[in-house]
């Protein structure tokens, strides 16, 4: 039986084992620290969200998101982040995840739910397919970050 209960303060150390291991399968290097995640998911205010999926017991995956909005369109949720153990797949464990991201989505009144996939991940691609997701092909995502990020700062 699968369980999609909140993460909690006390989840940290699970939430950065499976944000390690999302990492190790998306290629990418994983920067953030359990005391950083703690602070800005746990604290005062909150810069986050995380589900954690249970199977029987066993820690299967999560759904990491947050408040976005659209100047044309409103509140939303960007889902930053939804992972499931290798082990835990084919078992309906990432539709039940969507499907909880999606209801705090309604429940919050948000246009829609924004994500990101990488283009050679096929398999999340058909999952988000699967689900009716809009791809959009025609946007890129970009980002400003290192000397780039510290370039621009420097010019205010």
């Amino acid at each position: 039986m699968i369980l999609i209960p909140p993460a909690v303060r006390n989840d940290v150390d699970l939430l950065k084992a499976l944000i390690d291991e999302m990492g190790q399968y998306e290629r990418l290097p994983v920067l953030i620290t359990e005391a950083t995640l703690a602070r800005d998911g746990f604290g005062a205010r909150p810069e986050f969200r995380v589900l954690l999926a249970d199977w029987d017991g066993q820690p299967a995956g999560y759904a990491f998101f947050f408040n976005c909005y659209s100047t044309f369109r409103g509140r939303g949720l960007f889902l930053e982040d939804l992972f499931v153990r290798p082990q835990f797949r084919g078992k309906k464990v990432g539709d039940a995840l969507l499907s909880h991201v999606a209801a705090v989505a309604h429940d919050e009144a948000c246009f829609g739910i924004m994500l990101n996939v990488l283009g050679w991940n096929q398999p999340a691609i058909e999952f988000f397919r699967k689900h009716h997701a809009t791809l959009l092909d025609d946007w890129k995502t970009a980002c400003f970050e290192g000397e780039a990020l510290q370039t621009l700062a420097a010019r205010r």
